[in-house]
């Protein structure tokens, strides 16, 4: 759903290991999140740092969310 099937095995990394890219951190995050299904996602710039197409799933991916009960309040610059 989230689009990280190419680095499944990957380490997320940090400040002393390098590892996922910025992009793929922040959708795994967003992910990570999701998993519980919550009822309310706050997301503050959810789509900065990602490419276009990326930042457009990510939004598409929300919207379907919210379309199914999931209230979803993020801010977008």
């Amino acid at each position: 759903m989230m689009g990280l099937r190419a680095c499944a095995d990957s380490l997320i990394g940090g400040w002393l290991r390098r590892g996922i890219s910025g992009g793929e951190r922040k959708r795994t995050s967003i992910g990570y999140e999701m998993i519980t299904k919550p009822s309310l996602m706050l997301l503050d710039e959810p789509t900065s740092g990602l490419d276009s197409s990326t930042a457009v799933r990510i939004i598409q991916l929300l919207r379907q969310q919210a379309q199914r009960g999931m209230s979803v309040l993020a801010t977008i610059h």
